[in-house]
């Protein structure tokens, strides 16, 4: 599968995970354990506001070494519409994905991309059997290099488009450098983001971003220990300095 292009949720993940994963404004615990027949099951529980919820996730993945075929089922308790059925199959220069979800109106998904671990051309498609129409679909470009990653994405049936580049400063690629600009032809709004990730230490890593609306976000994220991690973030409105920040704290427990 390295020597494939990768699947097209991969297209733009890497500047995604740096400018939004791990960042939250609430209080969150994650608990994930697996069991020796390869099920992961996570146990989430949230605060938000003065409201608390809580679930559990549950993802099996089954693999045909011989086709190079994953098959992947998951479902998270109480949202019992929740469940998806996945099968991914992978080619040295293709990869494809088929998703159905498990509501009583099953709709499906469909992506394709094509290319080298370098380049890569992709597409995405959900379709309602019972409504007979697309509910979304998407294309994207992405070109990869030892040291930095760029990628262009057109969504939203075509009323998005979002370009973004990462540049890696280390070897072991925790400290980066990203760039998206994105723009909305409906209402001609444009988001340029700026943000990049420190690795303090092995165990310790420092990220932030800034958009040109004045959001300025940042967080501290620890590993207290081996794969479990402790986040504290914050974000501020740096053109309504009079609001309070909105301040979030996340630990991820592994085994």
């Amino acid at each position: 599968m390295s020597k494939g292009p990768g699947l097209f949720v991969d297209i733009g993940k890497r500047a995604k995970d740096l400018l939004t994963k791990d960042y939250t404004s609430d209080q969150k615990f994650t608990v994930s354990t697996y069991t020796g027949a390869g099920v992961a099951i996570t146990s989430t529980s949230l605060k938000k506001g003065g409201l608390s919820t809580g679930d559990v996730a549950a993802l099996y993945k089954y693999k045909n070494t011989q086709f190079d075929v994953k098959t992947i089922a998951s479902f998270k308790v109480p949202d019992y519409n929740s469940g998806k059925l996945e099968v991914q199959y992978f080619h040295h220069h293709a990869t494809f994905t088929t998703t159905i979800a498990l509501y009583k109106t099953p709709v499906v998904d469909a992506t394709a991309t094509i290319g080298t671990p370098s380049i890569a051309f992709g597409a995405e498609a959900g379709y309602d059997p019972t409504k007979g129409n697309f509910t979304k679909y998407t294309a994207g470009i992405s070109v990869t290099k030892p040291d930095s990653c760029a990628s262009i994405i057109l969504g939203d049936k075509g009323d998005s488009i979002k370009a973004s580049y990462v540049h890696y400063l280390d070897n072991l690629k925790k400290s980066a450098a990203v760039g998206e600009i994105s723009r909305k032809f409906s209402t001609n709004e444009n988001t340029f983001t700026v943000g990049g990730a420190y690795a303090v230490d092995h165990l310790t890593l420092i990220k932030a971003k800034l958009n040109n609306h004045g959001r300025l976000g940042a967080l501290l994220q620890h590993e207290v220990i081996p794969k479990s991690l402790l986040t504290v973030s914050g974000e501020l409105d740096t053109k309504s300095l009079n609001k309070s920040p909105r301040l979030g704290l996340a630990f991820a427990l592994k085994p």
